[in-house]
């Protein structure tokens, strides 16, 4: 049974937000971000030819052998929704409240990871599926995750939008599960990689065995 989306994210607190001029691109940055040792990648809507780039990207693997975890995000409707879902994809996000993919997730007990900003629109989409989006997050900063941690303790709480790959260590420090990071990481295979085993925590059981060890 594979690894559930939110141990696999919260694991690796660094979640790559893909938007690219086309799903070659977009297959060829996803293979090198596998090959960095990230495990989920979020494509987006926004790409020409997304599903085709999921279609092509969900049968790959990481270094471990362990099935990589394509998302796709900038999901707002429910043809989008269906369409994602159709071509395998591990999970679903929104920018925005998005009630019409909330129905089709529920329906097809697909992950969810809807978005908001203010302190009820990202409650409800708690309250929902245990998890939300906060878009755009660098208006607020990392201390409206904090108090949002305060009332929603259990949360898995991903802000996404301008926030840069070396400020990712002060979101996770307010509470933040993953960072979802849109650009500036960089394109040295080496370099890619380091920014991930400096991140990553271990993933579940599944992934650990019985000694606690991470296989990473």
């Amino acid at each position: 049974m594979p690894c559930h989306p939110y141990a696999v994210i919260a694991a690796q607190r660094l979640l790559p937000v893909l938007r690219e001029a086309d799903a070659d691109r977009a297959v060829r940055r996803t293979t090198a971000l596998l090959a960095a040792g990230c495990r989920a990648v979020e494509l987006t809507t926004s790409t020409p030819g997304w599903a085709d780039a999921l279609a092509r990207t969900v049968p790959l693997t990481d270094p471990h052998g362990r099935p990589a975890l394509i998302g796709v995000g900038t999901v707002t409707t429910t043809a989008q929704a269906e369409t994602a879902l159709d071509a395998g994809a591990g999970f679903l996000i929104s920018p925005y409240p998005a009630p019409e993919v909330r129905e089709v997730a529920e329906r097809r007990g697909a992950v969810f990871i809807e978005g908001g900003f203010t302190p009820g629109e990202i409650a409800a989409a708690v309250r929902s599926a245990g998890s939300a989006k906060v878009f755009p997050a660098h208006v607020a900063g990392p201390g409206f995750i904090r108090s949002l941690k305060a009332v929603l303790p259990e949360a898995l709480i991903i802000p996404t939008g301008g926030i840069r790959p070396g400020e990712v260590p002060d979101w996770l420090a307010a509470g933040a599960a993953a960072v979802g990071i849109g650009s500036g990481l960089p394109a040295d295979p080496a370099e890619l990689a380091a920014v991930f085993a400096e991140l990553a925590l271990p993933c579940c059981a599944r992934c650990t065995g019985s000694t606690g060890r991470d296989p990473r």
